[in-house]
């Protein structure tokens, strides 16, 4: 256990240059919120925004970078959906509810699928609303969100219009797809956010 800790911190300093770092929370903040939002956040990233930084002004997202824990992209509250199948709109200034089980364990593509307002609705909302913090976005309509409830807990999942998949989904390796992985992917050019 001790041996991949120190290999996550490692990765992840190497990954974000130090001058592009927020200062991090450090322990007993982090413990504060996460009673306030009745939720523990899952490793590393728990560690990374205890010890190594709240948020980064570089990284995977493109729009501003790392977000610091619990926060919005700007686009969150103003982005407009082409594929948003809900009778009742997105709210971006809805409040996240955390302690809520995020509601997906596979990809969803919404746009293509057979959609029924009164079974599909709710989850759709959930999906944006509930069980995890946001990481930041490539662009409006696309959000990286960490999973901190259910059964995807420890998942990074990619919110796009009319789309919501889980990162370096592999069946045969459940871990590939935590915030370590993120991050280094990021890291070496390999994730879904690399150059065209």
């Amino acid at each position: 256990m001790k041996d991949a800790i120190s290999e996550a911190t490692a990765v992840l300093h190497a990954a974000l240059p130090v001058g592009s770092r927020r200062a991090p929370l450090g322990w007993e903040a982090l413990r504060a919120w996460e009673r306030s939002h009745a939720v523990v956040l899952p490793e590393p990233y728990r560690m990374f925004v205890a010890e190594i930084a709240n948020g980064t002004d570089v990284g995977p997202p493109d729009e501003g970078g790392l977000l610091p824990l619990g926060e919005k992209p700007q686009s969150w509250a103003v982005w407009e959906a082409d594929y948003w199948m809900s009778p009742e709109p997105f709210d971006g200034t809805t409040a996240r509810t955390l302690d809520q089980p995020f509601p997906l364990e596979e990809e969803w593509q919404w746009e293509y699928d057979y959609y029924d307002h009164d079974l599909h609705s709710p989850l759709l909302h959930k999906t944006y609303h509930h069980g995890s913090v946001l990481l930041g976005s490539d662009r409006p309509g696309e959000y990286w969100t960490l999973v901190v409830t259910g059964p995807q807990r420890g998942r990074v999942w990619w919110l796009r219009d009319g789309c919501a998949a889980p990162y370096a989904d592999s069946p045969s390796d459940p871990l590939a797809g935590d915030f370590l992985h993120w991050v280094r992917d990021w890291h070496v050019g390999q994730g879904w956010w690399r150059a065209e």
